[in-house]
């Protein structure tokens, strides 16, 4: 049973209260206190009534909320804890909690590479060792896909508060196809991740066609705050990339519908995780299922499709197959 703010409020003032043995608590003490802290931390001006704190200590004292505090009245007036060393806060966490924390913990580490991981870091380090104190320590029953060693993470950070900022990045950049790196202006308008590489979008300085950068290929960067910053306008990423599979959109290139032939052995993945949000099947058989795709045709896709290698068969449209015939007959060729 989750307590809200102005609960937990009441419940650690009333827990402060009762670990101090040098005065003698009654409940009209406990009220006075209370009030205090509600006005002090919330801004609440409404005294709290008598019920309310008398069912506060009732819930303190029980299990729901895993504290089970020993608190006793004394000469029928006074309240304090049975256990002088008791606290709420000292409340040993429960299997379930841990594993809880455990999920969050792993959850926060995949932010690594942005500032706001690092602000988190000591935080989470002693979270951490809250817990391993509390539980033996057990392996994560939550593995993330990552890469640790993926190249341009330590820009992942600058750029987006060049996004956040809107200024300018002057960066040395190097693309595969290059013989050497460039230097230019470019005007970041968001961050893209596909299959765990990260890329930055937007217009390089005097340019007005959308550019996408892969961070593993900046040789070096720094955000420029003199230089005039370019602003989108007009652009959504989810518009974007609408027709797309991938991090590559080409422009002015309309979508193709795409017809694949899926083997029965690879239906149940495709259909359980689609290849774009467009797929539907349009034909069923003994031997499988015909899905479409409406999407741009680009190197992604290519890689998509041929990751199920003979499970699944293009169809249409016929550059498109034939693309694909040529690369498995080149794949073939190194093992004959």
């Amino acid at each position: 049973m989750p307590a809200n703010r102005n609960a937990l409020i009441r419940y650690k003032t009333i827990d402060t209260c009762l670990q101090n043995r040098h005065r003698k608590w009654t409940l009209e003490d406990l009220i006075e206190s209370v009030s205090e802290a509600l006005y002090e931390y919330e801004g609440i001006h409404k005294g709290i009534s008598k019920r309310s704190i008398q069912a506060d200590i009732q819930m303190m004292r029980s299990e729901k909320l895993g504290y089970e505090a020993p608190i006793v009245v004394i000469d029928k007036k006074y309240y304090t804890y049975e256990d002088p060393n008791f606290s709420i806060t000292k409340t040993p966490l429960t299997s379930a909690d841990v594993s809880r924390m455990n999920e969050a913990l792993d959850m926060l580490k995949q932010f690594k590479g942005f500032s706001h991981f690092n602000q988190l870091s000591e935080v989470i380090n002693k979270l951490e060792e809250h817990i391993y104190s509390n539980k033996e320590k057990r392996n994560s029953v939550i593995d993330f896909e990552k890469n640790e060693n993926l190249r341009g993470l330590e820009y992942l950070d600058d750029i987006y508060q060049s996004i956040l900022q809107k200024k300018a990045i002057y960066l040395n950049y190097r693309s595969f196809k290059a013989q050497q790196a460039n230097q230019f202006y470019f005007h970041v308008w968001w961050l893209k991740e596909f299959k765990n590489r990260w890329f930055a979008v937007g217009v390089r300085h005097k340019h007005d066609v959308i550019t996408t950068l892969a961070l593993d290929r900046i040789l070096d960067l720094k955000i420029d705050a003199d230089a005039p910053y370019i602003e989108n306008l007009k652009y959504s990423p989810e518009l974007y990339y609408y027709h797309v599979i991938g991090a590559t959109v080409s422009h002015n290139v309309r979508a193709s519908k795409v017809r694949i032939k899926v083997s029965n052995l690879h239906a149940p993945y495709i259909e359980t995780k689609p290849l774009h949000h467009s797929q539907q099947v349009v034909e069923r058989s003994n031997t499988g299922i015909i899905i479409e795709i409406k999407v741009q045709l680009n190197f992604e896709l290519e890689k998509e499709l041929l990751g199920f290698g003979e499970g699944l068969e293009v169809l249409e449209p016929p550059i498109l197959r034939k693309i694909m015939q040529k690369r498995l007959d080149r794949a073939s060729e190194q093992y004959r």
